[in-house]
């Protein structure tokens, strides 16, 4: 079985870095994506989560708006909320990043 996923496209807010005792980082953050159909344009949103190496390149370089590519693997976190109603948020947990875009990009 395969669980590949591959995203392009532009990062919705600065990203959240966190450092754990057993010396791990963890960034996390929302691309958006917009796709095309007859009925017009659509934006989709990703979870982003990236660790160790990754993480810390993205929080020094990935920045609200930049352009990326990301590839890696889908996975589907559950809990159960205050209220007792089951809760499941699908998170893409990155292999690589990609900074992409010019000039602009980077500012």
């Amino acid at each position: 079985m395969i669980n590949s996923v591959v995203v392009v496209g532009r990062v919705g807010q600065d990203p959240d870095m966190r450092y754990f005792e057993s010396g791990k980082v963890k960034t996390t953050f929302s691309i958006a994506v917009n796709r095309w159909s007859k009925n017009g344009e659509f934006t989709d949103w990703f979870n982003i989560e990236l660790w160790d190496k990754s993480a810390e390149i993205a929080g020094e370089y990935v920045k609200k708006g930049r352009l990326v590519a990301i590839d890696g693997r889908l996975s589907i976190n559950k809990w159960t909320a205050q209220d007792g109603t089951q809760r499941e948020r699908f998170v893409i947990i990155a292999n690589n990043l990609k900074l992409l875009g010019g000039k602009r990009d980077q500012e």
